[in-house]
């Protein structure tokens, strides 16, 4: 019984997602251009002294500066989807702002908003500029 379930799971796994993908072919964007290379971005996240999203605090300080930082930043309407979904990393008071923006508008904006949450130098900036083309 679990196998049949296991593999009605694969077959509709693999359809969502396409069996290229699941086999280990990369795949080009709709338009047919070849796939993003993240080589230098995922390079930087395997850094082990570069923060990543999964060494958030858990202690209720960090936790709750990074959801100040996220309301004030989602509650800023003039924001690109993009700014909306940065990366928000809380460690000891030390917050680290990590993924793409629109605009140096966009940047420098949400670095002042966790600026002033957190206060001057405790706030670093990994934000990249990606202009809609």
């Amino acid at each position: 019984m679990n196998i049949k379930r296991s593999m009605w799971t694969f077959l509709i796994l693999s359809s969502l997602l396409g069996a290229g993908s699941l086999f280990g072919q990369q795949s080009s964007d709709q338009d047919g251009s070849a796939p993003a290379d993240n080589t230098k971005v995922n390079q930087r996240d395997r850094n082990q002294n570069e923060p990543t999203a999964d060494q958030q605090k858990n202690n209720l300080s960090d936790r709750d500066i990074t959801e100040q930082v996220r309301r004030a930043i989602m509650k800023d309407r003039s924001l690109s989807s993009y700014a909306h979904n940065v990366k928000i990393i809380t460690q000891n008071g030390q917050v680290t702002l990590k993924g793409p923006v629109r605009s140096d508008d966009e940047k420098r904006a949400i670095e002042a908003k966790a600026t002033e949450i957190v206060g001057e130098n405790k706030v670093t900036s990994e934000l990249d500029i990606k202009p809609k083309r």
